[in-house]
């Protein structure tokens, strides 16, 4: 057997090295131009390879043409188990980014192979508006990031829920239904909602509901949002109103004292619009109305304990139980202290002793007295300083018309100007006293109904003292005429009291205060003005003007019948007692005679 040898590899027997040569240049450039154009296919595309190694943290997957490329093995742990399962041998698909001639190696890419099949699904869904499953898996600014089938989205924080969730631990990291709401494959943009799917399954359920509403039912529901005047509740597909007057028997500030948001309730109907669809809800109405019970347990003058939950300027409000409020008016807190701010007797949160005085069911009000509960100063002064007796004190104001003078820390007297001196007139004698002065006085009267205690300084001395009985100031007295002057009459009012008219109080007219009208032994009728040295100063006029008030005050409490006014006053004028028994005078006398002469 011959062997050939070649002397080239371009010596083929046969065959003209020309022919061998051109051969070789063209396969070679086929084989060339073919492998260029597989690298350009395959860069920036998706393939697939096989786990040909695993070394460390490092997966080598081949991809053929005879290249390699290393891939990180987190790049390969599933979301949902948070590990990985890869073995050698299995097939995976990865993202070519580029291909390494030199070394023999890829650059690879699991997660965005995963995410470039994942944006193939999404665009198909976002086309079709179907949901997608997605995972919720880090919080950013104004909402969360989402693994959407391996591509990254992002959930506006409005967008997760219907209503504000306080608590998202709940939603993490577990497999929820998401819409995608906007999609920008080239500029990774993606958005999804929670909110859209879950508004499409309420607007189910409120129609459903809608249908069924009626006042009295009783519905569970969220609390969505608390406002100053109420909190909306969510019943599923449908907005109520609960509005702050509705949330509780007893008196509240604001909703939030009572409600929290995403808070869980039982509320009941109370009115429902349909044209509208505005629905409104109670929540005290499930529990019994404690004013059922109010007249069993606060009947009238019965002492009980309250809280104070508010001060106004006319009062103060006190919670006697939950639901039960009642007010005590400004007027019913001091037997002394008059005209003074409730906060300055009261504060909030304080607990205090109140009698109930009127109780209204049908404007739900009770009426409560603080004084009440307390000793009454007045009584305990007057029992203490009965009329008649003596007392000091201090001037404490002076006035046009007296001088007031503090009895006890909480009781003042008057001493009216004209009870001062027997000698000085009012005006006159109000100059001798000033505020903080220390004076003695008599007490002449009390009233611990009008907490009114009269008091008198000349009293202390002689003269006649008309602060009581039959000469008190304004009381109606007739006495008989003693003396005559151009400027006064003289009387003798018995008792041995002396009474004095001057002429300006005999009458309004000037006729009517001629004093020659009258004679001595005349009978005059008159009211009591003051008290003087040498007795009391009387008034016809006084005693005229006040029973014209009475005979005015009469007609018009009942029917005249047609009379006149003036008719109705001089039958009244007529019946009244006396007012003088006048007899005629000489002069009066002459009149009339010369009258019937003619």
């Amino acid at each position: 057997m011959t062997t050939e040898k070649f002397e080239t590899p371009l010596d083929i027997p046969g065959v003209s090295p020309e022919v061998i040569k051109k051969a070789l240049s063209d396969d070679f450039e086929k084989l060339l131009d073919g492998n260029f154009s597989l690298t350009e296919e395959v860069s920036g595309n998706v393939v697939k390879g096989i786990i040909v190694g695993i070394e460390n943290d490092v997966a080598i997957v081949d991809i053929g043409m005879k290249a390699e490329g290393r891939i990180p093995l987190k790049e390969f742990i599933d979301p949902t188990k948070k590990e990985t399962t890869l073995t050698v041998g299995d097939t995976v698909d990865v993202f070519v980014e580029n291909l390494d001639d030199a070394h023999g190696e890829a650059n690879l890419s699991r997660e965005k192979a995963r995410r470039e099949a994942s944006l193939d699904n999404l665009e198909k869904a976002f086309d079709k508006e179907e949901t997608v499953k997605g995972i919720i898996f880090g919080r950013v600014k104004g909402g969360f990031m989402v693994d959407v089938q391996g591509a990254l989205a992002f959930l506006p924080g409005s967008q997760v829920d219907v209503r504000p969730i306080r608590d998202m631990s709940p939603l993490m990291h577990t497999e929820l239904d998401f819409q995608i709401l906007k999609m920008d494959r080239k500029r990774a943009n993606i958005i999804v909602s929670r909110r859209a799917i879950m508004d499409e399954s309420r607007a189910e359920a409120r129609e459903e509901i809608l249908q069924d509403m009626e006042e009295g039912k009783v519905l569970e529901g969220v609390v969505k949002n608390i406002t100053d005047y109420g909190a909306f509740i969510d019943m599923g597909g449908v907005d109520g109103l609960l509005h702050i007057t509705d949330i509780a028997w007893h008196r509240i500030n604001h909703p939030s004292e009572v409600l929290t948001l995403g808070q869980s309730l039982k509320v009941q109907v109370i009115r429902y619009n349909e044209d509208t669809k505005r629905v409104s809800l109670g929540l005290k109405q499930l529990e019994q109305d404690p004013w059922n019970t109010v007249a069993e347990n606060y009947p009238l003058g019965k002492i009980v304990k309250g809280t104070i939950t508010n001060i106004t300027d006319y009062g103060a409000f006190v919670e006697l139980a939950p639901g039960v409020e009642g007010l005590i008016h400004v007027s019913e807190m001091s037997w002394t202290r008059k005209n003074i701010h409730p906060g300055k007797l009261l504060s909030t949160s304080q607990e205090v002793d109140v009698m109930v005085l009127e109780v209204d069911h049908d404007k739900r009000r009770i009426s409560l007295g603080l004084k009440q509960c307390q000793e009454n100063p007045w009584d305990s002064f007057a029992t203490a300083h009965p009329e008649g007796s003596e007392i000091e004190g201090t001037v404490r104001n002076v006035t046009d018309f007296g001088i007031f003078v503090g009895l006890t820390e909480e009781i003042d007297g008057l001493v009216h100007m004209s009870d001062i001196s027997w000698d000085e007139a009012g005006e006159t004698a109000l100059a001798n006293y000033k505020k903080g002065d220390t004076v003695k006085a008599k007490v002449l009267s009390i009233d611990p109904e009008k907490e009114r205690v009269s008091l008198g300084i000349k009293q202390l001395t002689e003269g006649t003292d008309t602060s009581s009985g039959a000469f008190k100031k304004g009381a109606d007295v007739t006495g008989t005429i003693t003396a005559i002057a151009d400027d006064s009459l003289t009387l003798d009012l018995g008792e041995g009291v002396v009474g004095t008219i001057s002429a300006r109080d005999l009458g309004r007219s000037r006729e009517d205060q001629n004093t020659s009208r009258f004679s001595e032994g005349d009978k005059v009728s008159a009211k009591v003005l003051r008290s003087t040295k040498d007795g009391v100063q009387l008034s016809v006029k006084a005693l005229d003007i006040a029973e014209e008030k009475k005979a005015v005050k009469a007609y018009s409490g009942k029917s005249a019948g047609g009379a006149s006014l003036g008719d109705v006053l001089g039958s009244a004028l007529a019946d009244a007692a006396p007012k003088a028994e006048k007899k005629t005078t000489k002069k009066a006398a002459t009149k009339k005679a010369a009258k019937d002469e003619k």
